[in-house]
């Protein structure tokens, strides 16, 4: 009979907790975003490169990665106009050169490829999260290669991990 108890008060517990969980609204996802639920839209306005140097195609990869972020990520709404989330922004520099290793013979062993995105985030369902900010990312490579041999690689590298941080301060709110 204690054995039939505690079977129960087991199954009690487990469907107690079933309905608790399905009965909550905050939403959490693998990516930690935390989106309120009146949230659905977000637009992505054209990054464009203000930066003197840059692969011609730059401000549409991040524009186009960043909405990937949010497609893939999220449950939102990609829309042209302006969204409940927004952002917008520029290139603002792009440095592939800069030497970071030097060696006896004052050479560079590795060079520093950095580039920096002015982002303006704004939320109109909350304003306190908006913020206009900027966000620099850098790869070192390997100076005795070429850097037309390494650009396109280094670049995808490092937008990644500029979307990847615009996203974390914009929904995973860090």
């Amino acid at each position: 009979m204690g054995l039939m108890n505690r079977k129960i008060t087991i199954g009690f517990i487990l469907i107690s907790i079933l309905i608790l969980t399905n009965s909550c609204t905050i939403k959490y996802n693998l990516t930690g975003a935390s989106i309120a639920p009146e949230v659905k839209t977000v637009s992505i306005q054209y990054f464009e490169n203000r930066a003197p140097l840059g692969i011609a195609n730059l401000g549409q990869m991040l524009t186009d990665e960043l909405k990937d972020k949010f497609k893939s990520q999220t449950s939102l709404t990609v829309v042209s106009d302006m969204g409940h989330l927004n952002f917008e922004g520029e290139i603002t520099a792009y440095n592939p050169n800069q030497p970071v290793a030097i060696q006896g013979d004052e050479t560079a062993a590795q060079n520093r490829f950095t580039i920096t995105v002015r982002v303006k985030f704004t939320n109109e369902k909350d304003p306190k999260l908006n913020f206009d900010s900027s966000f620099s990312r850098y790869k070192d490579w390997d100076s005795s290669k070429d850097i037309s041999s390494e650009e396109e690689k280094l670049v995808e590298e490092i937008l990644e991990l500029i979307i990847e941080d615009v996203f974390n301060k914009a929904v995973v709110n860090w």
